[in-house]
């Protein structure tokens, strides 16, 4: 069975993008050889990609434009998009869902593969939790208290208890956190 696994960059206040959609260029303050490896490292344990509709926008307009190692895994990879309101996912190799996403990310889940990553998307994520569907918290907690932004943990109706499966300092300062649902409360 598939593993799903979030990633994020994530403030020290909770945030993972600013008070605007994208505002994410304190990113650049933590990036460096040593996140650029892990994100090689978890691109290529993975098949497919999983985002939510405005994620999925902002990745299209800079990937496709962007060039490296990442970029290549980044515009090759299948991705699946989950919107109610996009017409068309024209990034190489993109599908659009929008029926779902707990339903498909379940059948997607039980298909042979490698690990399934979901990137910003909030939103999705939020809806994935609650499902019980994602397997691997993977944080990059940066050392900045941003004052504001889109938190990347939305309001539930239960508790979720983790199990810490790693925690890694980078010369940044930033630490990658991992995790694992350990219990349902």
């Amino acid at each position: 069975m598939r593993r799903l696994i979030m990633w994020n960059m994530v403030t020290l206040d909770g945030f993972f993008e600013g008070r605007n959609p994208w505002e994410i260029d304190w990113h650049e303050t933590f990036w460096g050889e040593e996140l650029e490896e892990m994100s090689l490292e978890q691109l290529r344990s993975a098949d497919m990609l999983l985002f939510g509709r405005v994620t999925y926008q902002g990745m299209a307009a800079y990937w496709t434009t962007a060039e490296g190692a990442i970029a290549d895994f980044m515009n090759s990879i299948p991705k699946v998009v989950f919107s109610r309101t996009l017409e068309v996912a024209a990034w190489n190799n993109t599908r659009l869902v929008k029926a779902d996403a707990a339903e498909e990310v379940a059948k997607l889940k039980r298909e042979p593969g490698k690990d399934m990553l979901i990137f910003g998307s909030a939103r999705l994520s939020a809806g994935l939790m609650e499902a019980g569907l994602i397997d691997e918290y993977r944080l990059g907690l940066s050392p900045l208290i941003l004052g504001g932004g889109n938190p990347l943990f939305k309001p539930m109706p239960r508790q979720i208890r983790m199990k810490l499966l790693e925690a890694r300092p980078l010369k940044s300062g930033c630490i990658i956190l991992r995790y694992a649902p350990d219990e349902l409360i």
